[in-house]
């Protein structure tokens, strides 16, 4: 039987074959689980299935500091450092998250969320000194995360998202978590016209073939769908561009010269690319971003929690998830990065491979430290064509649609008011940021809002209007608030809304003990649960 310490509950896990048993509480969700939370494979094996977590947010971790290079006008010389400095800050956050942070096993990254801010902020920068454009935005954008970071900082340890967690029913809890997968259905890797779809198809085939037909044959099947199907399909492309049957201008070419010629190690440090500067309508606008990806994180931490079975994530759990992630954004600032937060990619591969171990994320995330200091495993990994990525996208994100929608399994969907609810929350939640996109940007945007009758002189102001923005064209954020107003406002029965079922089934308001208190002793009892602010 495989005990987490962290959630105080049993995990219903097959380690080697052998099926463990878990309590009659938990033997609704993790009856797939390979590897617990607090499970150690050997280190050969954490090691591939921690690249393997690592490899499913490979496409946004990339994607991300691209696009912002581009916005920012950054020289191609540049922009690999910048790639690695994305690696190495998601190495560190989501050691220090695993550790001292929710300790859930979740990868942390470059979030989406907190990218239409970010272009924002570094394609309206005013440059006029000496310095490249690039580094003069950079450095806004720097001051910007900072700013919003120690914001998030305040907001996760004085407790302020845990205290909300009373008014987020699974009615609410679900759409949320669904649209995080839903709303990237339309990402380039996977519906772009010039898309290689026989590739992407390839990669798709051997991923599911692997993890859905295969697995019973085979460990390695069951625990590296991922990897294997990336691998091969890599393989593939790399093979027919060698042979010349793909030009270097097809959207599966692999590109192994770039390998050959990337720098064997790149210096990364903090304050890199000088300090950074600080403009409070900049910092206001990227903490919209970071609002959105609070509520991500939130779907994210019950998305986990339903996978492994261990129970919805208790108050003190969600506020040092929170607080550690604004932790990890100023220290993003300091890096140069664009931000840091939960990424529901991992979560896909959580439940893809039935691999939830807390050890073998962390193992991942030193290599993932080992690929941003060194040039050439760095250029390898940006060599996997977009459809490949799409192909690994496709199972991804159903997966976590999936896991959004199970848990309308504590909820009575007879009821209307249920289903009028769900169903209103997924629909805004695709239509409100196909609207803001069809807007324009940011700034378009706001000039539409100023030209409100009666309100346009309040909905106009760079605050507002920044933040309706960047909320407005984040799906998880538009459909969760839409669920979260709808559920409370509607009458309804705890036993209808599932939230009796559901607090059965939570973790102990004790189970969660902070990291310190394993290393300087003392009880995570009920006293202590109502302690201090400090230790939420």
């Amino acid at each position: 039987m495989t005990t987490d310490t962290c959630t105080g509950t049993h995990l219903n896990a097959t380690v080697n074959g052998e099926e463990t048993e878990q309590s009659g509480a938990d033997a609704e969700g993790a009856s797939f689980v390979e590897y617990g939370i607090d499970d150690r494979p050997s280190l050969s094996k954490s090691t591939v299935l921690g690249l393997q977590h690592y490899l499913t947010m490979v496409g946004a971790n990339v994607a991300v500091p691209l696009i912002l290079a581009e916005a920012m006008g950054m020289p191609d010389t540049v922009t690999a450092r910048f790639v690695g400095t994305f690696f190495v800050v998601s190495g560190i956050a989501t050691l220090v998250q695993t550790t001292l942070g929710n300790r859930y096993p979740i990868v942390q990254g470059a979030p989406f969320s907190m990218l239409a801010p970010a272009i924002a902020i570094v394609t309206t920068v005013s440059v006029t000194g000496p310095e490249p454009a690039w580094q003069v935005r950079l450095q806004a954008l720097q001051g910007a995360i900072i700013v919003a970071g120690a914001v998030e900082v305040a907001i996760g340890y004085f407790g302020i998202v845990g205290k909300l967690r009373q008014y987020l029913s699974p009615v609410a809890i679900a759409p949320t978590i669904a649209l995080i997968g839903l709303a990237l259905f339309n990402v380039g890797q996977i519906t772009s016209a010039t898309n290689d779809w026989w590739l992407l198809g390839l990669t798709l085939l051997l991923i599911v073939a692997f993890s859905q037909f295969l697995d019973r044959r085979h460990w390695a099947f069951r625990l590296f769908p991922v990897i294997l199907g990336l691998a091969i399909a890599w393989a593939v492309a790399a093979a027919l561009s060698v042979g010349g049957i793909y030009p270097p201008d097809a959207p599966g070419y692999v590109d192994l010269g770039t390998v050959a010629e990337a720098p064997p190690l790149l210096p990364i440090y903090p304050l890199q690319w000088g300090m950074p500067t600080f403009q409070l309508s900049f910092a206001i606008g990227m903490f919209a971003g970071v609002v959105a990806s609070i509520v991500e994180s939130f779907g994210d931490y019950h998305a986990v929690a339903r996978l492994v079975g261990s129970g919805a994530p208790s108050e003190r759990r969600i506020n040092h998830g929170i607080g550690t992630e604004g932790l990890m954004n100023v220290f993003s600032g300091l890096m140069g990065t664009g931000g840091s937060t939960s990424y529901s990619e991992n979560i896909g591969a959580i439940g893809l491979t039935g691999v939830a171990s807390r050890f073998v994320v962390q193992v991942g995330a030193l290599a993932m430290l080992v690929v941003g200091f060194v040039g050439y495993a760095g250029q390898l990994v940006v060599t996997i064509p977009d459809p490949v990525v799409g192909g690994l996208f496709v199972v991804m994100f159903a997966q976590i649609v999936a896991v959004g929608l199970s848990n309308l399994a504590h909820v009575d969907m007879n009821s209307s008011r249920n289903v009028f609810v769900v169903g209103f929350a997924l629909f805004v939640g695709l239509a409100i940021p196909e609207y803001v996109a069809a807007v324009g940007d940011m700034a378009t945007f706001r000039e539409g809002l100023a030209g409100v009758p009666v309100l346009g002189a309040v909905l106009g102001t760079q605050v507002v209007a920044n933040t309706t923005y960047v909320i407005g064209s984040t799906g998880m954020a538009v459909g969760g608030l839409a669920a979260v107003v709808l559920d409370n406002a509607l009458p309804g029965t705890d036993e209808e809304r599932g939230l009796a079922r559901w607090e059965r089934r939570a973790e102990s308001p004790t189970a969660f003990r902070p990291i310190w208190r394993n290393w300087f002793g003392g009880d995570a009892d009920s006293s202590d649960a109502d302690s201090s602010d400090a230790d939420r």
